[in-house]
């Protein structure tokens, strides 16, 4: 079982001009700690449970660049993309030049977007739900009709018009940066995994939680004629162990994971100095992790 970070708190105790240089050192802790993912939010505004949206929030993919500046080894991405955020064409060259410019570590995490209140603070429209989850389908086949050397021509869908479908350079990822759609949704989010994605994120509100979701997963490949050992099983763990230190007590709840043939538990620890904390516990945790059958 393999290890990721999470950052999702951008709150330093010296403000702004700490930032860079905690960042900085984040990845620089992650890989020297053996953690294989490091992912940052993608929202305009801090969530509301996490500090709210007077909280400090930096752009994602921004912040991915300068990590990617920083680091060499560490997988890439945004955790969950909104698709309401950037139109798919953008959000396709974006990642393509994380891609290109970290030398081949980047990675499209992506969602159906649920936050209103950064919508309509910045005046981004947000449609509803379903909408959100055809523009999200949509967006899934242009990112990859992008990436596909072999078709650059048009795409007509209900909700997006391109007449050209170019992307050069193209990604240095083979055959293409690794597509994870976030969300546990049983009707659309999962269908769409089986379908479209190379790796799924699922909360880990309880290891019989996470089975029932890979079992509608596994009905939703069959449909599709789809192998589901082919898609990377991730989950987001914010369990009070990974804050508090508690490895014993955190190994105990991966154990149960780990049995469900998860690959990655991604610590989100609600953090704004991540530094310290991935030096002091992830990376024992990394190598315990790492002995889990």
């Amino acid at each position: 079982m393999h290890a990721g970070v999470h950052i999702n708190r951008f709150d330093h105790s010296g403000g702004g001009p700490a930032l860079a240089a905690e960042l900085a050192a984040t990845g620089a802790a992650a890989e020297a700690a053996g953690v294989g993912w490091l992912s940052v939010m993608d929202h305009y505004f801090q969530m509301e449970f996490n500090g709210g949206a007077e909280d400090p929030m930096l752009e994602a993919y921004t912040t991915l660049g300068y990590l990617a500046g920083h680091t060499s080894t560490v997988r890439l991405g945004a955790l969950v993309t909104g698709v309401t955020y950037r139109h798919p064409g953008l959000l396709a060259k974006i990642v393509t030049t994380l891609d290109v410019l970290s030398g081949g570590r980047a990675a499209l995490g992506i969602g159906a977007a649920w936050y209103d209140r950064e919508h309509e603070g910045l005046g981004v429209p947000f449609p509803p739900v379903a909408e959100r989850f055809e523009r999200l389908e949509e967006t899934l086949r242009i990112c990859l009709r992008m990436w596909d050397p072999r078709d650059d021509g048009p795409f007509e869908g209900r909700h997006y018009r391109l007449a050209e479908t170019l992307c050069v350079p193209a990604p240095v990822s083979a055959p293409h940066p690794e597509i994870m759609i976030g969300g546990g949704g049983e009707r659309k989010t999962l269908r769409l995994v089986a379908r479209y994605a190379d790796a799924c994120n699922l909360i880990a509100e309880s290891p019989e939680q996470v089975r029932h979701k890979l079992g509608v997963l596994r009905e939703h490949c069959e449909a599709e004629g789809r192998d589901p050992a082919t898609i990377r099983r991730t989950i987001a763990y914010t369990g009070e162990p990974a804050t508090t230190g508690d490895l014993d007590a955190f190994l105990r709840d991966m154990r149960r994971y780990a049995g469900l043939g998860i690959d990655t538990v991604i610590l989100a620890p609600r953090l704004g100095e991540p530094a310290a904390w991935i030096e002091s516990f992830v990376a024992t945790a990394v190598r315990r992790l790492a002995e889990l059958d």
